[in-house]
């Protein structure tokens, strides 16, 4: 037994001598990677042994040795969108990957807004499946799993898209990426790493949490489930940290609904996050968010408070929030079927900021500052280029209070980007509200058809 041992021992040594060079899941075959761009490939192999990279776009060969931890790493430089292309690797072993392409990469995270796809029956990527097929939209799923610390792969693999590999795929990711796709016409590659019920807490890094004690204390008010983490930073080790090293030109997010029980710290939480995110990829990575939808939760304000947190996080540079209100058909159910708007109002953010497109309006209008005038208040809002509108005869979900703190529904007349309101019940306003409640759906727009964001001018206490 004891001589079986060492023969075992010996054989794991001698495996471990002639190790092969391996990749990390994200590294492979039909991957794209960022154009225009100094891109990280990256794996191990022996300590100390040398690997040469030869990449196809420009025929060039780069050289790396192995660390003592067998890792390596190196960097090289991407072209103008295009391919496909093959990169060669050789070491002790070679391995030759084929099908690359060159374009724009966004990481899809969040919960299951995100999440959602054909089998959770969004009736848009049913209809989608027979045209879908695209091989300049790749697709990588990361599955869900946790870690306590930060690991540095993930299983998975990059997909043409076509209607195999759609139908797990994130329906918001899917229809911006397809937008970004035909609009810019380069390859887009969308890696996906969702999972429904999730609070921002496990998204982020552990220390992002445990560090700031606001944070911490909100932290112990998650709810433990069997199906989702709740722990701060599971998610993230397991999920986002194997992707640092793989450049990608920016972030989408639709995630909150977890988070409606703690709406007053999920700002600095969700702005660390983003933040802790950009330091991780070494970059200002672009971040565009979806604020929650109307749903009926069980207490009377507390997801208008997170849309509110949800908006103030837009203070932070480099990143823009999509409202979907006017996409909900019914406040009972928490999943908007209509991923296709999302997805295209996300895909027309970066369009507009990163992009340079024009000839399109990407930013919902938001309040920006309040005036009396005797027994009116006059509102006026940023992001109208040319004028509000009102969808109907009297706006909805618009309300109105004085002194005492009753509110009113309100009558409003719109004057190009600004909003006259007005109760015969309130002599002397001193605060407006509009659609500030978990179920409203207000008809209040740009006259490019975007919907006007939640909002309210006072900071008077709100009951929950």
């Amino acid at each position: 037994m004891k001589k079986l041992l060492l023969y075992s021992i010996a054989l794991l040594f001698s495996a471990a001598l002639h190790a092969a060079i391996r990749l990390p899941a994200l590294v492979g075959n039909n991957m794209v990677l960022q154009q225009n761009d100094s891109v990280t490939i990256w794996g191990w192999a022996n300590p100390s042994e040398k690997i040469t990279v030869f990449t196809g776009w420009d025929n060039k060969t780069a050289t790396v040795t192995t660390s003592g931890d067998a890792k390596w790493a190196l960097k090289v430089r991407t072209p103008a969108a295009g391919g496909p292309y093959e990169i060669r690797l050789k070491g002790d072993n070679e391995i030759v990957l084929k099908n690359i392409l060159i374009g724009e990469v966004w990481l899809c995270s969040g919960q299951s807004n995100m999440e959602f796809s054909y089998y959770n029956g969004i009736r848009q990527i049913k209809e989608e499946l027979p045209v879908c097929n695209n091989n300049n939209i790749r697709l990588f799923n990361v599955p869900k799993t946790t870690a306590l610390y930060p690991q540095d792969n993930c299983e998975g693999s990059w997909q043409v898209c076509d209607s195999n590999s759609l139908k797990p795929f994130s329906a918001v990711g899917y229809f911006f990426g397809k937008k970004l796709q035909q609009t810019l016409g380069v390859p887009v590659g969308l890696i996906n790493a969702s999972w429904g019920g999730t609070p921002a807490e496990v998204w982020a890094p552990e220390h992002i949490v445990t560090d700031k004690p606001e944070l911490s204390a909100a932290a112990t008010k998650l709810v433990p489930a069997a199906w989702w983490p709740h722990k701060p930073g599971y998610a993230y080790n397991a999920m986002i940290a194997p992707l640092t090293n793989f450049n990608i030109k920016g972030v989408i997010w639709y995630q909150g609904e977890a988070n409606v029980n703690t709406a007053e710290t999920y700002t600095p939480l969700f702005t660390s996050m983003i933040q802790s995110w950009r330091d991780v990829w070494h970059k200002q990575l672009p971040f565009y968010y979806v604020q929650i939808a109307p749903f009926n939760y069980d207490k009377e304000n507390k997801a208008a408070l997170l849309r509110e947190a949800q908006a103030r996080s837009s203070a932070l540079p480099g990143t823009g929030m999509v409202v979907v209100s006017d996409v909900t058909e019914n406040v009972k159910d928490i999943h908007p079927q209509d991923k296709r708007t999302v997805g295209n109002r996300l895909a027309n953010w970066a369009l507009g900021e990163n992009y340079g497109k024009t000839g399109f309006a990407w930013k919902s209008p938001a309040f920006k500052d309040m005036s009396i005038s005797k027994n009116k208040a006059i509102l006026h809002f940023s992001n109208v280029p040319t004028s509000l509108k009102i969808n109907g005869k009297a706006p909805v979900s618009l309300y109105i209070a004085g002194a005492d703190h009753v509110f009113y529904e309100a009558s409003a007349k719109v004057e190009k980007d600004a909003l006259i309101v007005w109760s015969n019940k309130v002599e002397k306003p001193e605060a407006v509200r509009y659609s500030f409640s978990n179920t409203a759906i207000g008809n209040i727009f740009s006259a490019e058809g975007l919907p006007l964001g939640a909002f309210r001018t006072d900071d008077w206490p709100v009951g929950q």
